[in-house]
């Protein structure tokens, strides 16, 4: 599963941006986004933010889950206290492009179609990125903000950072990094 994380500031801008793949299940921390829909991430991410601020005066939780989806890319998004928005886009894995795949097994023979898909099925309803709005993907995808928000405190009670300022703090980017790695 690849990811998008942004941090949206209180006038709709832009704070921090980082761009992560899953680490779990043998995920090597890349994302897998395909390179001609890469620059779309961030229109995607903005152009929920109508739909927050829709939800974020109807709902009383910090965490909104998923909010909305665009094609196969789910938007999930972490309120502040301060109306700075946490956005992460998360894109689940195709089994279709995998070697090994139904696709590729099926021209082969049609018992071996059958046990990938079997093993394809298997493993995809054990991991986060199977389904993203399991329970098990919003748990994660809720540790994964908390800890970011831990860390977004923490950087805002620096004496340097002003409001709606963009964070460019190496250290906060291995948070965020290490976060990621650790529960998606």
């Amino acid at each position: 599963m690849s990811y998008y994380f942004a941090i949206v500031g209180t006038q709709d801008n832009p704070l921090f941006e980082y761009e992560f793949g899953t680490s779990k299940q043998g995920g090597d921390g890349q994302a897998r986004f395909a390179e001609q829909a890469r620059h779309m991430n961030q229109f995607i991410v903005h152009s929920s933010l109508d739909i927050i601020e829709e939800v974020q005066w109807g709902n009383g939780q910090m965490y909104l889950k998923c909010v909305d989806k665009f094609f196969n890319n789910y938007v999930s998004c972490f309120l502040t206290g301060g109306n700075v928005k946490f956005l992460l886009l998360h894109q689940p894995t195709n089994s279709a492009g995998l070697p090994g795949s139904v696709a590729s097994s099926a021209a082969s023979s049609p018992s071996a179609a059958a046990a990938a898909a079997a093993a394809v099925g298997s493993r995809s309803s054990t991991s986060i990125g199977a389904n993203p709005t399991s329970p098990q993907t919003e748990e994660a995808v809720r540790s994964f903000m908390l800890e970011v928000y831990e860390s977004w405190v923490k950087t805002l009670m620096s004496p340097f950072y002003r409001a709606n300022m963009e964070v460019r703090s190496p250290v906060f980017r291995q948070r965020v990094a290490a976060a990621g790695r650790k529960y998606l």
